[in-house]
């Protein structure tokens, strides 16, 4: 951009910064009523891109057989077969069958199955029914047991779903035995509750923390009031931008709130430190119109570059994530149109005014950064060297990186959801429900149905470490099988369904659809497995049952909850080489040198590919939150070097030598760089106060890639300046 295009926008800025301030605030105010109307998406499919084949078998599953959504009120009663017990039992369904949400007559219980085998012909099969109940509705001893119940279907249910969660756990806290809520809805459920209501917190937090770290340093109030005002306008105008492009806000958008306000106030803040140290010589005008003539342009590409690092999640092949980097990138530009609107009237209010103290701790910072010069150009061979055994440890670690897919580890492990989960995973065999659906004919085929009875033997001998791999299997004919045959009354297999029917409602549509030709055989899993042992059960299942079926489907939530980090890796990598070729770009047009473009790249690059080959080294886990870390602190740490290599230039140009430029460096950008990377790292550790796991493993490592880089741009840029650039550029 020419400096006198420059001068004449800052020319404007200045002259019509009121203008500008009143159209932020009716930008403002015109978008209160649009962000206020922004939704929560907090459905399982919002996990997954439109199309994805594994999605498509679900909801078809779902359209097919009515889904295999189940919740499941569960508790020990050691009166469980006395008629105590079953009175609590059976008051109990009914409460739950009056919830609104629950289908209509899904609701099992297993004093439906007790009842049943009081009837005369199915008194001698009381022990095969109380098997065909077990690990669903009656525990190995006897005593826990549950009631099951399928949630309607979303888009038609009587109530939002968060509200029917809620009435069953009211009813459970009511009960005189300690009760619990299980299933995976619930799982999912609280993973959207735990995201909206952390990112919300977080928001302020972050605002909070940040602005005590601006008080300590810069004791300007000015230089807190600004950027808590820009942060706010960006949300609001971000949020109405979702809302007018039909988007919504998922999981991982739920902490843009959050993440603009470190973004904002960073960027403001090195603004402001710039502006004070002008201050002490020029009037409050004078030393606004220098300060854009100095840094501005580097203000622009500082949110180009972080809108670059956010676009880089746009590769993923995770729904949350895409919409994630949508909104951040937006979020990102337009954090750039709020400081163009606000600065000027902002900075330039009270100009008569005395010039602003110097910032706190400006001489100690000062003395040491000189002294870490000095001992880095006198060592650069040990800091090479040490770099090159660093690098060579932290690549070999990204081999070690492995995925988790048990999704209780997304909460913290003393939360009632997960303590309710290991209830059931002892009790009554897990919470990990599944299914196989597979072509059958339109109406009940001995033939058929004997397949049927081989296959789910076959499922039932699958085995892991000599015990089975799967805790349940229930298919139609388990049920068939329990009736006996009695002429007139129950003659054939299809007499047997409708009794089935009869005694619990939607048994038989919920394994069998007549009209579309297609059966199902349920399976139960525990959810607790690590993601190789819960990908390779699948894979055998689905051998197994294709064997017999070859046009089997496999899925349920159990599924789509396996496979849903089970691309972080590949995103993980392919974002990370995304971001940086954006970056390479971005820089290389701003400073018209390649050389310099990779410069910039090295601190930001090099702290992320530590820090996953820590993690792969110190075995943390690959979550939805760790998947975004590559472009994110790419985006975050890329002003550094911008600020950086932009001083150095400026000091290059103006005829200083290569040692006399690091100390202009120095004396321009160091320091406001150490004071903004203080408050992003602060304000990142907020996100670890979290109740949802990927945010405190995002909060936490970024905040270690942000100090990464730090370090990274104090110790190899001058060596890397040193080797690329020993004359003054042309």
């Amino acid at each position: 951009m020419a400096s006198g295009r420059w001068n004449r926008f800052i020319d404007r800025l200045v002259y019509y910064r009121l203008g500008l301030l009143c159209l932020a605030i009716a930008l403002t105010g015109l978008s209160i009523y649009p962000a206020s109307r922004v939704t929560f998406d907090q459905t399982i499919e919002s996990l997954y891109a439109p199309g994805n084949p594994r999605l498509v078998e679900y909801t078809d599953s779902k359209t097919l057989f009515g889904g295999d959504e189940f919740v499941f009120l569960t508790y020990t009663d050691p009166q469980l077969f006395e008629d105590a017990g079953q009175e609590r039992l059976a008051n109990l369904a009914a409460r739950v069958a009056e919830v609104p949400g629950i289908e209509l007559d899904s609701v099992q219980s297993l004093d439906t199955y007790l009842e049943m085998t009081n009837r005369k012909p199915f008194k001698s099969r009381r022990p095969k029914v109380l098997e065909f109940a077990r690990s669903v509705l009656l525990g190995e001893d006897n005593q826990t047991t549950a009631i099951a119940m399928r949630l309607e279907n979303e888009a038609t249910a009587r109530q939002p779903r968060p509200a029917t969660i809620a009435e069953l756990r009211r009813i459970a806290a009511e009960q005189p035995l300690p009760t619990s809520v299980v299933g995976e809805p619930t799982l999912v459920l609280d993973m959207f509750r735990y995201a909206e209501e952390d990112g919300q917190f977080m928001g302020w937090a972050a605002s909070i923390l940040m602005v005590a770290v601006i008080l300590f340093f810069l004791r300007d109030f000015r230089s807190i009031i600004l950027p808590f005002i820009i942060v706010q306008m960006t949300i609001l105008w971000t949020k109405a931008g979702l809302w007018s492009t039909h988007l919504q806000l998922t999981m991982v958008s739920s902490i843009l709130g959050s993440l603009v306000t470190i973004i904002g106030v960073s960027t403001v803040v090195y603004l402001s430190f710039y502006f004070q140290e002008l201050r002490q010589q020029y009037d409050r005008e004078t030393a606004f119109r220098k300060m854009l003539q100095v840094i501005g342009v580097d203000i622009v590409w500082v949110c180009l570059t972080t809108a670059v690092g956010f676009a880089a999640h746009l590769s993923s092949h995770l729904h949350p994530v895409r919409s994630f980097g949508v909104t951040m990138v937006m979020g990102s530009l337009l954090v750039l149109l709020a400081m163009a609107l606000v600065l000027p009237a902002g900075m330039l209010l009270g100009a008569g005014q005395l010039p602003a103290g110097k910032p706190r701790g400006e001489q100690q910072v000062n003395q040491s950064l000189h002294r870490l010069t000095a001992w880095v150009l006198g060592h650069p061979w040990w800091i090479s060297t040490a770099t090159l055994l660093v690098v060579i440890g932290g690549v070999s670690g990204l081999w070690q990186l492995r995925v988790d897919t048990d999704f209780t580890r997304n909460f913290r492990s003393s939360s009632p959801v997960v303590q309710s989960l290991n209830f059931m995973e002892e009790k009554l065999g897990g919470a990990g429900l599944w299914e196989v659906n597979f072509s059958a004919p339109h109406e009940l085929d001995p033939d058929h149905l004997d397949q049927v009875r081989h296959l789910t033997t076959q499922l039932r001998e699958l085995k892991t470490e000599n015990e089975p791999a799967l805790t349940k299997v229930i298919s139609l004919t388990d049920g068939l099988d329990i009736l006996p045959r009695i002429p007139i009354l129950v003659p054939d297999d299809e007499a047997k369904l409708r009794w089935l029917d009869g005694m619990q409602t939607g048994f038989g549509t919920s394994l069998f659809n007549m009209e579309k030709g297609r059966m199902r055989i349920m399976l139960r899993a525990r959810e607790r497995q690590t993601a190789e042992a819960k990908e390779d059960l699948i894979a055998r299942v689905t051998a197994v049952t294709r064997a017999v079926f070859p046009d089997a489907k496999v899925t349920g939530l159990f599924v789509l909850l396996t496979y849903l980090v089970d691309s972080l890796l590949a995103d993980q990598m392919l974002g990370l080489v995304v971001g940086a070729a954006g970056l390479i770009l971005i820089m290389t047009i701003a400073y018209r040198s390649i050389w310099m473009g990779l410069i910039s790249l090295v601190p930001n690059v090099l702290p992320i590919l530590l820090l996953l080959g820590g993690m792969g080294w110190a075995g943390i886990p690959v979550n939805i939150g760790t998947a975004m870390i590559s472009s994110d602190t790419m985006g975050l740490t890329i002003h550094d070097s911008i600020f950086y290599l932009s001083a150095y230039r400026r000091a290059r140009l103006s005829g200083l030598d290569f040692r006399g430029a690091l100390s202009e460096v120095q004396t321009e950008v160091r320091r406001p760089l150490i004071y903004s990377n203080i408050a992003l790292i602060l304000g990142f550790l907020v996100l670890t106060t979290s109740h949802f796991v990927p945010l405190i493993y995002f909060g936490a490592l970024v905040s270690t890639a942000i100090a990464g880089g730090l370090l990274v741009n104090l110790l190899l840029i001058p060596l890397l300046l040193q080797i690329g650039e020993p004359r003054p550029p042309e």
